[in-house]
């Protein structure tokens, strides 16, 4: 019997530590914040600079900390340099919670419904620092 009880009690002692390192990582990546790159390719024929005026809309959502835009820098072509779009922005969050925020922001989901007919791809690069 006493064999059985110590055989539960360390059972459960070891899944309760084995879980704590899961909670804790959680709790932290709420709290990380965050980077979020999008990149545009535009349609033919449509404008860079009237695109990017629609753009600077989701700077101005609530949960965004900090927002660049921009086109293409005039690097030096590398394999590993990719030119090919037209347009990115660049938005950090304090953390994923308000980039979650951002993704339902009637600003951020009104700029989706007006422009979405105007890029042919979308690709984004989100991570944590």
């Amino acid at each position: 019997m006493k064999s059985r009880r110590k055989f539960l009690q360390t059972l459960t002692v070891a899944g309760a530590a084995a879980t704590l390192p899961i909670n804790l990582m959680a709790e932290q990546a709420k709290t990380q914040k965050m980077i979020h790159q999008v990149f545009f390719w535009l349609n033919e024929g449509v404008s860079v600079e009237e695109f990017k005026t629609e753009a600077a809309v989701l700077g101005k959502c609530k949960s965004v900390a900090k927002f660049y835009l921009g086109t293409p820098a005039p690097t030096e072509a590398r394999d590993v340099v990719d030119h090919s779009y037209q347009v990115s922005c660049t938005l950090f969050f304090d953390s994923i919670e308000d980039q979650n925020e951002y993704q339902v922001d009637p600003m951020h989901l009104k700029f989706i419904e007006r422009n979405s007919n105007k890029w042919n791809k979308v690709q984004v690069y989100d991570f944590v620092i």
